[in-house]
């Protein structure tokens, strides 16, 4: 998968490895561009693209189509690649699953929510994202670790609703849950990102 790499700042190994996904239409450089307010120097950030050009934008990507005629098409393909770019991570950056970090905002927090459980991650964020249909019934071979949800009171996209189903469903599998309600709509804001990094810090950085 083609992505934007952000190595630590400092020349010490990683402390943790954070993958950030993208929403539907944007590109990694949407989230990359948010970098600097993570305040994470000892971390590694990869930002990866999502495999599918966007029907509407020339340079925006998708991990599947949310169009109406075309829902969900090419979710089992994404899903598939990248399961395995992660699983590829800890030979490239030399952090394990262990101590990474799955990210992402809207379709990329549903992307998150679908994989999370079924990698040995370190705790998973959900920005602004919902569940796949049927996503957390299938096998799962990682409930004890940490979930981050974040969601506006306002979106407009991806309802409050999808957030507060995610949050139930998590936590009816053992997931313990940091949950955050904003007023906002569809959007990452500051705060959001201050939440982002000491989740960050509690799960992987204090715990080496």
């Amino acid at each position: 998968m083609q992505y934007i790499g952000i190595p630590p700042s400092t020349s010490q190994i990683p402390s943790a490895l954070i993958v950030c996904l993208h929403g539907w239409g944007a590109n990694a450089n949407d989230v990359a561009s948010l970098f600097p307010f993570f305040q994470l120097p000892h971390c590694h950030f990869l930002f990866p693209h999502a495999p599918f050009p966007h029907a509407y934008s020339s340079d925006g990507k998708q991990w599947y189509d949310l169009r109406e005629e075309k829902i969900y098409e090419g979710l089992t393909e994404s899903r598939q690649k990248l399961k395995d770019w992660l699983h590829s991570l800890e030979k490239s950056t030399g952090v394990p699953l262990s101590r990474t970090i799955l990210s992402g905002f809207s379709q990329g927090g549903a992307m998150t929510l679908d994989l999370g459980l079924k990698l040995p991650l370190a705790g998973l964020v959900s920005m602004s994202g919902y569940l796949h249909p049927g996503a957390l019934e299938q096998e799962s071979s990682n409930n004890l670790l940490p979930a981050l949800i974040m969601h506006g009171k306002q979106d407009e996209i991806v309802p409050l609703a999808a957030a507060t189903k995610a949050k139930a469903a998590l936590e009816s599998l053992g997931v313990a849950v940091d949950y955050h309600e904003f007023d906002m709509g569809h959007e990452i804001r500051p705060q959001m990102l201050k939440l982002f990094q000491n989740f960050v810090i509690s799960t992987v950085t204090e715990k080496k």
